[in-house]
């Protein structure tokens, strides 16, 4: 499966996306087709589940489960590690398609791939160091004589519901944490990447991974409501808007949550700052993916007497950037995911400028295709300010004092990550104290992640941290031992 939905993307037909329930592909339901964004033609067909074949997935899943659970670490590990091999191989194929689904730039989907790469393998790793601990008892008067022993054992069922804007990287992390815990994974496709979805799936059953391991089901929220209410689901993992991940949660009921839910997030440039290599590095970042990822560089504030200067600096690298064809090797800034989520920016643009903002840079869209867009001073309560753009487009704003601009941004309902332009060490660890996000970037802005280092947010912007071994905290449960009359710690 995994080069026939690979080689599809080298042609003019739309790839298949079939579902993959109890051990077996199936295109079994009415199709749904997926419009490219920047093609304008349809580019993927997929099959979303019927209740029939949920019901399906949830009795294999919970029979899997103990299947997956007694694969040794060594085992799961190996699987991942080739997964992260085949990653590599069929890196520009995978580029392809997230291109063609998504308007996402060839450049930026080899960097997805080899990010997935990285993923699988350190979830290999982190699969090989679970463990548990001898538990202290005896330093108590009640536990003399006794032994205590925990291990991390698999929390059974997992779900993955993944988002449209890095749906490769994001699946490996999810499916791939899941897998290494030795749990039996349930995943939810986003609408816009099913067949980049089927290829991942497609991908680790390549690599070795039992089908009692992983299943894979399309459709919309309807769906994925019905995944996350299954008595058989232990734990769940979501990436996506806050309205959805609230709608997540009331469906999940009393289940373990891992939510990713976004931001808007700040860039602080300070006035000790190169000023030039933090407008060149927020123009790099600003615009990845047309600015479609939760830690994108939204809004930027610099300090006042730097303002110009920055600004200046910043639309210039801006309107350098290649707007285009995202199958060009040589495109920088591709379409968004859809024509209405072009629209909305644009119209935010338009509210802002209506009350005195200016627009520096770009402004015109072209479908969904919207030119790299700067906009300054805007009003603090203007919409693309307050809420969460995920568009090609950054704000640029001054302030006076680093008091006063920490306030600015806490007064966010997001706090996901930050960026932090300064070769003050008081400053840095001011901001890190005092700013109310989950990461902070010191000399990049906050558009920057490494995928074994902790992830995520607070308020709005969700609770849980995405990286493999604090996902394997997520994905297991404690089990604990006692042994009567028994101590290795002696009697008396």
């Amino acid at each position: 499966m995994l080069h026939e939905v690979l080689d599809t993307a080298t042609t003019d037909l739309p790839a298949e996306a079939p579902a993959y329930i109890a051990g077996q592909w199936t295109t079994e339901t009415t199709p749904a087709e997926r419009i490219g964004p920047y093609v304008r033609a349809v580019v993927s067909r997929s099959y979303p589940a019927t209740p029939g074949q949920i019901e399906t997935a949830r009795a294999f899943a919970a029979a899997g489960a103990r299947t997956v659970a007694e694969l040794a670490p060594a085992t799961r590990a190996g699987v991942l590690e080739r997964a992260a091999g085949l990653a590599t191989e069929h890196r520009a194929a995978f580029a392809r398609l997230i291109a063609l689904e998504l308007g996402k730039p060839v450049k930026d989907g080899l960097g997805e791939m080899d990010r997935v790469a990285d993923t699988f393998a350190v979830c290999a790793s982190e699969a090989r160091a679970i463990g548990g601990e001898t538990v202290p008892v005896a330093g108590w008067a009640r536990g003399v004589g006794n032994t205590a022993l925990t291990y991390r054992a698999p929390a059974g069922v997992a779900l993955a519901i993944t988002p449209f804007n890095a749906p490769a990287n994001l699946l490996a992390h999810k499916l791939g944490a899941s897998f290494a815990a030795g749990n039996t994974t349930l995943v939810k496709a986003p609408p816009q990447a099913p067949a980049t979805t089927t290829a991942m799936i497609a991908l680790v059953l390549a690599a070795g991974m039992p089908s009692a391991a992983v299943q894979l089901l399309h459709g919309g929220g309807d769906v994925g409501a019905a995944l996350c209410a299954a008595p058989e689901v232990s734990v769940i993992s979501f990436t996506g808007s806050p309205e959805t991940g609230n709608a997540v949660a009331r469906a999940a009921g009393a289940k373990r949550l891992v939510l990713e839910l976004g931001g808007n997030a700040a860039t602080i440039v300070c006035a000790d700052a190169d000023v030039t290599h933090a407008a060149r590095i927020c123009a790099r970042t600003g615009y990845s993916n047309s600015g479609q990822s939760c830690i994108s560089v939204q809004r930027v504030y610099v300090q006042r007497s730097r303002f110009d200067e920055f600004l200046g600096i910043f639309a210039t690298e801006v309107d350098a950037l290649t707007v285009g064809d995202p199958l060009d090797p040589a495109t920088d800034v591709g379409s968004m995911v859809d024509e209405a989520s072009a629209t909305r920016v644009e119209t935010w643009i338009a509210e802002a400028t209506a009350r005195g903002a200016q627009l520096v840079a770009g402004g015109k869209r072209d479908g969904a295709t919207l030119r790299p867009s700067v906009v300054a001073n805007p009003a603090p309560d203007a919409t693309l300010v307050t809420e969460e753009v995920f568009g090609a487009l950054v704000v640029v704003l001054p302030f006076d004092d680093l008091d006063a601009v920490v306030e600015t941004c806490n007064a966010s309902r997001f706090g996901l990550q930050a960026g932090l332009f300064t070769n003050d060490l008081a400053t840095v660890i001011t901001a890190w104290r005092e700013l109310a996000v989950g990461g902070l970037v010191v000399n990049g802005s906050s558009n920057f992640r490494l995928d074994h280092v902790p992830f995520g947010g607070v308020k709005d912007s969700g609770f849980g941290r995405e990286a493999p071994k604090q996902m394997i905290d997520d994905y297991t449960v404690v089990k604990t031992l006692i042994l009567r009359g028994m101590s290795i710690w002696g009697q008396a």
